[in-house]
């Protein structure tokens, strides 16, 4: 008896033009990791060139940190993974286990695992990767990898990371044994709550528990929210139907904003802008320290980082002069902004310039020359004036 197997010969070809662009992808990701690598070499202090990356590539300030320091660590250290990412057989994520894993190990150790992972590379997924380097990190450096376990536990934080149409990831870096005890405890209180209240699925009762506890200042009691919101009085009242802005991550519907504002612990000051522009209209004072007022409508102009691709909420920033109060720089809203602390440091290294272009707006040199604007978006979109139908 003979078995034919029919092959769709049109969907492999698909499939196989798939895979070759996808080996010319990983390709150029080699040739940019040389690329990044050189530039690091020549480029400044990390600082500086972490910040040019991330303008350049128009990439967050932790993602270019994570590329420049992933291509040096390839370079310098590890050649057989670099090969495989240059060949093609592996991505950049996949070449990212092995530097990640290897970041704190020695020069030595890190040759011992690249030798011992080069024939473990090519088709194999990101996990099964981690997984083998996890194991020859552990083979080759036993008494670094203990030393490292237990070091990484004075590191535990957690980091919250925003997501579309209102939604976000908050997330912690725990010991092992106390972020599955959470996850347990949590999973049997939805359990519970799931078996008298089927209208939710197990994930968001899951979810609602985690937030309750989170939330409840004593444990027990209410949740409170500590947050910035910047809305139209005219929205807030609901004549009109235009986003508010939520401090650190953007716009969020109407209907959301006056859902928080009904809390009644909600706290809320006035501001007064220009309807033409969106901007907020004059405030200054005469010292060299912005005054608590200013500092307050400075923060609420700026919502955020001003820097270019930081979106720090303003309410962790430093206020700021723009043209130094030594050089005769005023000390109001056009020449005053805020910037994180990382990026308020960044005006000390050799090659950054800001212009002043008003309203705490600057147009931003690089040390390679390349220039970006870093203007505060308007607190609203310009209005039209409304038509005068008074009879004449």
């Amino acid at each position: 008896m003979t078995t034919t197997l029919a092959f769709n010969l049109k969907a492999a070809r698909f499939l196989e033009t798939a895979f070759d662009e996808e080996v010319s992808h990983r390709q150029a990701q080699g040739r940019q990791v040389r690329a990044l690598a050189e530039f690091a070499a020549v480029g400044g202090s990390r600082r500086s060139v972490t910040e040019e990356v991330a303008l350049r590539l128009s990439v967050s300030r932790n993602q270019a940190f994570l590329l420049v320091e992933t291509s040096c660590a390839l370079v310098a250290r590890l050649p057989n993974t670099l090969a495989a990412l240059e060949k093609g057989d592996i991505d950049l994520f996949k070449a990212s286990k092995v530097t990640r894993l290897t970041r704190d190990v020695s020069d030595e150790v890190a040759a011992q695992v690249d030798e011992w992972m080069s024939l473990r590379l090519a088709g194999r997924d990101p996990s099964a990767i981690r997984s083998s380097v996890n194991h020859a990190v552990q083979k080759f450096d036993p008494d670094g990898y203990r030393d490292r376990a237990k070091k990484k536990r004075e590191l535990r934080h957690i980091s919250l990371e925003h997501d579309d149409e209102t939604m976000s990831t908050l997330s912690g870096y725990l010991p092992t044994e106390v972020a599955s005890s959470i996850y347990a405890s949590m999973s049997r209180a939805a359990r519970t709550r799931r078996a008298e209240d089927k209208s939710r699925t197990l994930d968001q009762h899951r979810a609602d528990i985690f937030g309750e506890r989170l939330l409840a200042e004593d444990g027990r009691g209410k949740p409170r929210a500590h947050i910035h919101v910047y809305v139209d009085l005219l929205t807030l009242v609901g004549v009109r139907e235009d986003p508010a802005i939520l401090a650190g991550y953007g716009p969020i519907p109407d209907w959301l904003v006056r859902e928080i504002a009904s809390d009644p612990d909600s706290t809320w000051s006035r501001l007064i802008t220009d309807p033409a522009t969106g901007q907020l209209l004059e405030a200054s004072a005469g010292t060299y320290r912005s005054p608590a007022s200013l500092a307050r409508l400075i923060k609420a102009r700026d919502r955020e980082c001003t820097h270019p691709g930081c979106h720090r909420p303003a309410e962790f920033s430093e206020i700021d002069h723009i043209t130094g109060w030594a050089r005769d720089g005023k000390t109001n809203h056009h020449n005053c902004h805020g910037n994180c602390k990382i990026h308020n440091l960044l005006k000390e290294e050799p090659g950054w310039y800001a212009e002043p272009t008003g309203n705490g707006g600057t147009t931003l040199t690089t040390p390679s020359g390349h220039t970006y604007d870093a203007t505060p978006e308007p607190l609203h979109e310009p209005r039209e004036e409304p038509e005068d139908d008074r009879p004449a």
